[in-house]
Formats: structure tokens, C-alpha cells, sequence
């Protein structure tokens, strides 16, 4: 048995089943884990969707922002965006059941000697407490109100955590932080504006800022940066929409496996 993680997909469906292929990934036998962003800027997010859920638990994905802008789309929170190529999830006749599947996904996933995140963790947590706070957004997600957190889910502040934040404040930093953040101080604020390789004045890559110490961390999201593999981190966004290769890592031994893009959005927006 062999479990992949798998960089962000965001819709393209050819190119994760000739990765996939090429894997030799047998449903039976193997696992995958997926760092969120299944959809959205590539051609076939439905498809892929249907995919993964099928897989039942087979697959593990954890939630990114633009999984989590389909479902407030789904719900009339959000407006549309230029670039967004959801409408064939939204249009498809089991977009509610789908969307309410992604929904129930979780924010972080803990097993054995990785943790996987989207987007990275503050400094300040531990596994353990990072662990505890993805659950509080993801009871919200699946509480009968979660139109209502959904609705307050949005904005760039509060830019720090604190144990004493609470109600909407808490449950946005949370979400910032684990399906956003690139950059942030050592002692935790996070800073929202700088997309791509060049750290702000003040700040640091999230990942320099981790205590040594702790589980391997498997994310995503910054696809400007690409891939990054370190002892304690493996960044798998290699942008394949932007026209980089998908990526996959075999968390047994890190062997790493990739299939080329053709690319369906411009380079350099990201």
C-alpha cells in the first residue's frame, strides 16, 4: 500500500488521471491525499469532483479557497469571478450533493508522521492545537447555520491569532491562515497582499517561522513559489493551471512523480 499526496488539481481532470497512471494508483490497494483546491481556473472541475468523492475513503482532501469559494458561490454568498470556471458545478444536477460533500471536508488532516494543510500553519500552533482549531471551522462548516459563517468567513483581519479571539474574528484567522497564508512574522501576523516570491519587509514564508520539531507538513496554494521539498515540508502547488506539472509525493519513501500541463490560465496571475 502507498499513500500520494497530490499538489493542487484545481479542475485539471486529464492531467490528474495520467498522473495517476502513471503512479500505477490502484483504488484497492493505494491512498490518496489532496491538498485542497480541487477546483476552479482549470476546464473540468465537476469531473473532478465526481472523481474524488467516489474514491470514498480512498481519498483524503482537505479544504483550500477556492474549494471554499465554490460552496459560498453555491450558496449566493459570493459573486462570480472573471476567472472562475466553477459553472460546470454549479449548472451539474448533483451540484448540491457535491457541494455539500466538499463542504464536510476537512481543514487538516493528521495521520502518521505528516500533517496536511492547504495553505500552512502560524507559527504559534502546535499540530495538536492547529488540530483542535480545524475542527471548531469545521463544525461551523456543517452546523445547520453554516450559511451564516459562511457569510463572515471573508476578510484579512484579524492578521494574528490570539487564544482570547472568538465568534466570527476566531473562525477567520483560522481559515486565513490554513487556506491563504504565504507570508508571516515569526510571531504570527500574517500579511494577505504579496502573492509571490518576494517576502515583505518584516516577514518570512510561513514555513521558516514552524518549530523544527514537529510532523512533516504537506500543503499547497503557493504556486508561484512551486514545488518545495524539505525535511520538514513538501510544498506540491507546481502549478499545472499556470502550465507547470502536477505533482505527486510518495510519503513512504518521497519518491515524486509529475505529468506536464498545456496550462489553461496566463502565467504570472497567479
Amino acid at each position: 500500500m502507498a499513500t500520494y499526496a497530490i499538489g493542487d488539481v484545481q479542475g485539471c481532470f486529464d492531467e490528474l488521471r495520467r498522473l495517476l497512471e502513471k503512479l500505477g494508483f490502484e483504488k484497492k490497494r493505494d491512498r490518496l491525499w489532496f491538498v485542497g483546491d480541487l477546483v476552479n481556473r482549470g476546464p473540468k472541475s465537476l469531473e473532478v469532483l465526481r472523481y474524488v468523492r467516489a474514491l470514498g475513503d480512498r481519498a483524503v482532501t482537505v479544504l483550500g479557497n477556492h474549494d471554499l469559494h465554490l460552496v459560498t458561490q453555491h450558496e449566493g454568498i459570493e459573486r462570480r469571478r472573471k476567472d472562475d470556471t466553477l459553472d460546470d458545478v454549479l449548472d451539474a444536477p448533483d451540484a448540491k450533493d457535491l457541494v455539500a460533500w466538499l463542504r464536510a471536508r476537512p481543514m487538516m488532516h493528521v495521520e502518521g508522521d505528516y500533517a496536511m494543510v492547504h495553505a500552512g500553519l502560524l507559527p504559534q500552533w502546535t499540530i495538536e492545537k492547529a488540530s483542535k482549531l480545524a475542527r471548531e471551522v469545521e463544525a461551523a462548516l456543517v452546523a445547520r447555520d453554516y450559511p451564516d459563517f459562511l457569510g463572515n468567513m471573508y476578510g484579512s483581519t484579524p492578521d494574528e491569532w490570539s487564544n482570547s479571539l472568538t465568534g466570527w474574528d476566531r473562525l477567520r484567522v483560522i481559515v486565513n491562515a490554513m487556506t491563504r497564508m504565504r507570508f508571516c512574522t515569526r510571531d504570527g501576523k500574517m500579511d494577505f497582499k504579496a502573492k509571490g516570491k518576494k517576502v515583505p519587509p518584516g516577514y518570512v514564508p510561513w514555513f521558516e517561522a514552524r518549530p523544527k520539531n514537529e510532523k512533516r507538513l504537506v500543503s499547497g496554494h503557493w504556486s508561484a513559489l512551486g514545488l518545495k521539498l524539505g525535511e520538514r515540508v513538501a510544498m506540491l502547488d507546481s502549478g499545472c493551471v499556470w502550465g507547470g506539472p502536477l505533482t505527486a509525493l510518495r510519503l513512504e519513501d518521497r519518491a515524486l512523480y509529475q505529468v506536464p500541463c498545456p496550462g489553461y490560465q496566463a502565467a504570472g496571475n497567479e
